[in-house]
């Protein structure tokens, strides 16, 4: 009896890693240290020494149960990007630099082709987040995923001036809330969407004119990652007052948390169109609206709370970052939360 035998292959965990090497190196800073294969990730602190207050802002979150979709769809790449993405919008959302990120993948069998194809979406997401891929694990696990599953998730490490960090405290009555458009579902509320749609690689196949696409195309699609135009808007001499990253919990879980006290946001929803998607998925499962907006991001990925007197500029750099932005509501005293008109 050996490793092997018992479901474990080491040689397939070596050739992973020669495999994942050259999308690795690809994210690289100046600021990494070492190369990949050792015990930890080295990054030089010498990139914000000039500081005054250098604050380390963390996220650490998984793709959920889209896997599913991409386990069906053998497509391994975009759920990479999705890892990054739901870890460094979150920094983004304190004015945070990205600077490294690190993943865990744990399979039934490990398979080198498709664990280095899984790697290549991870560092696209950190080729897109300017952060350097500086580590991970990957974790054979026979007996407890199966043999054609995996799980995934990321860690993610930034940076800001303790002076240029978005709290939200300073927004009030009368500010102007942004939106940023999302490419879809993003990588939540999957679990609902598997109980509207039957989940086979027919129905995923399928064409909807609605959709200009087949399902599968559509909720696949990776989460936006905002960190550029949130970069983007700093440079332009704009100071955010909230950020809010829209993931799971929608419009009323996510705005809320940027609000301070006696603040609510006033969301209007015919401020922008809203993808077809979510309406598929509402006539399909028979949801109610607020039920949608408490599942899903409804088009929009990112919030912001910005003074009326930098909304043109604002949304200037957003656009100018390529992202697409609209004027969705305003803040208005009451009880902290959200309200749809």
């Amino acid at each position: 009896m050996d490793y092997k035998n018992a479901g474990v292959d080491i040689e397939a965990g070596y050739r992973s890693v020669e495999l994942m090497k050259k999308h690795v190196q690809e994210t690289m800073r100046t600021e990494v240290l070492g190369g990949l294969g050792g015990f930890s990730g080295a990054f030089s602190m010498s990139a914000f020494k000039e500081m005054e207050k250098p604050t380390l802002v963390s996220g650490t979150d998984g793709v959920g149960t889209k896997l599913k979709l991409a386990f069906l769809m053998d497509q391994h790449d975009s759920v990479g990007i999705d890892c990054v993405a739901m870890c460094v919008n979150d920094i983004a959302c304190a004015g945070g630099e990205p600077l490294f990120f690190l993943d865990y993948i744990a399979c039934g069998k490990n398979v080198p082709e498709k664990i280095a194809t899984l790697v290549s979406g991870v560092a696209n997401g950190c080729k897109q987040a300017g952060a350097a891929l500086i580590g991970g694990e990957t974790a054979e696990m026979p007996g407890f995923y199966p043999e054609d599953e995996y799980d995934l998730a990321g860690f993610a490490v930034g940076v800001v001036d303790e002076k240029n960090l978005i709290t939200g405290k300073g927004i009030c009555s009368g500010d102007v809330l942004i939106g940023m458009a999302s490419s879809g579902v993003h990588s939540n509320g999957f679990s609902l969407i598997r109980k509207v749609f039957d989940m086979t690689k027919e129905n995923l196949n399928t064409y909807y004119k609605e959709l200009g696409q087949t399902l599968g195309e559509t909720l696949i699609a990776p989460t936006k990652i905002y960190v550029k135009a949130l970069k983007a808007i700093k440079e332009s001499g704009v100071a955010l007052k909230g950020c809010s990253h829209i993931t799971g919990g929608g419009f009323y879980e996510n705005i809320p948390r940027m609000l301070p006290d006696g603040i609510c946001g006033l969301i209007e929803k015919n401020s922008y169109q809203i993808p077809a998607i979510f309406h598929l998925i509402a006539k399909k499962g028979e949801i109610s609206e607020e039920m949608m907006y408490q599942t899903y991001n409804m088009g929009i990925g990112m919030v912001l709370a910005v003074d009326p007197a930098d909304v043109d500029q604002t949304m200037e750099a957003i656009r100018q970052a390529g992202e697409i932005p609209y004027v969705i509501g305003c803040t208005e005293t009451g009880a902290k939360g959200v309200k749809l008109c």
